[in-house]
């Protein structure tokens, strides 16, 4: 057909309908990123928030059929938190970090990987038989070492409370390789038997890392970074559109508390290898798929040349890493063993 009609007896030239600019441009910005893998970090409000957790289910699902392969993980303080507080349980904290005794760890387990975990996998699978559901003890995908802590030059006890020592990447390639969206509740196993609970930042890192993805994607409350806390005028009242690895670590020490190790764990995943790191604020529908748009919201932190290539996908068999953020001397991060695929 040449897009003309008869209408009324006169020939008629009908001209194509443009296609959405900003699908285009969307498309466009995927590039080279098809096929690989992106892992997203789901938390803050938009857990919360109806609208906001169907609007990021349909966004990961609109990135795997755009020819990514998305990893979620997702903590849930406020669910535990509100959760807790039903049951009369006491979990005070110590250093920022929940006190978790074995009782309140068996309901921390339970509100992640048996409320939020399925209400996410649920809201994904409306559009398809796509997400499965699973934490880090499955397959022993997340290994955890008992967190130290100290208060005031004290020791304290913060029971079960873990961080990510090694990251076993079998489970998550073969669900890939079937093209499935993993979802992972940040539940770790320890060496010993016991389940810890690791911060669900961490864990984000630790898994872009050992897939060797190209993106992380890390959500917030925040619009993205600012050069200073609250933001003042001028340029630091400004969103940092993109930045440095190098230069993200000199702005640590003025970061909101908060903020400090989020960006701790997207310093150390970019150590391990992984492309980017976008900081994207959760509270904005679709803040996940315009983060690969030309407007894309939120900040960008991209790794120095000499951490380039300094690592990346493991390759076919065991391999072994160090947990980047070891030699970061920023916090304390935690430290990985090694990375395996099985």
């Amino acid at each position: 057909m040449d897009g003309a009609a008869i209408e009324g007896g006169r020939r008629t030239v009908v001209q194509p309908q443009a296609q959405e600019p900003d699908l285009l441009d969307w498309l466009a910005g995927l590039g080279a990123r098809r096929g690989s893998a992106v892992v997203v970090k789901f938390g803050g409000n938009a857990m919360v928030d109806e609208e906001l957790k169907a609007s990021f289910a349909r966004s990961v699902v609109l990135l795997r059929y755009a020819g990514l392969r998305p990893v979620v993980v997702h903590g849930g303080g406020p669910q535990i938190d509100a959760h807790l507080r039903r049951l009369g349980l006491s979990a005070p904290f110590a250093g920022g970090l929940r006190v978790t005794t074995p009782e309140v760890m068996g309901e921390v387990r339970m509100v992640l990987a048996g409320r939020v975990q399925r209400e996410l996998v649920n809201l994904v699978n409306v559009h398809g038989p796509f997400a499965v559901g699973l934490t880090g003890e499955d397959a022993g995908t997340l290994r955890a070492v008992k967190r130290r802590c100290l208060v005031g030059g004290e020791p304290v006890d913060l029971g079960r409370v873990g961080e990510v020592a090694e990251v076993r990447t079998g489970l998550l390639r073969a669900l890939l390789a079937d093209g499935r969206i993993p979802v992972l509740s940040s539940v770790a196993v320890g060496d010993d038997g016991a389940v810890y609970n690791v911060n669900a930042d961490t864990a984000a890192a630790a898994v872009a890392g050992a897939l060797g993805a190209r993106t992380l994607l890390m959500l917030t409350d925040v619009p993205g970074l600012y050069r200073s806390w609250p933001p003042g005028g001028g340029a630091d009242g400004e969103v940092i559109g993109e930045l440095p690895a190098a230069e993200l670590a000199a702005l640590l020490p003025g970061l909101a508390g908060g903020m400090v190790p989020k960006m701790t764990a997207c310093l150390a995943a970019l150590r391990a290898g992984v492309g980017e790191v976008r900081v994207l604020d959760g509270r904005e529908p679709d803040a996940v798929l315009r983060a690969f748009g030309a407007d894309a919201p939120g900040t960008r932190v991209v790794a120095d040349p000499v951490l380039r290539g300094a690592g990346g996908p493991l390759s076919g068999g065991r391999g072994q890493k160090p947990w980047p953020g070891r030699g970061l001397n920023l916090t304390q991060p935690p430290v990985v063993r090694q990375v395996r695929q099985a």
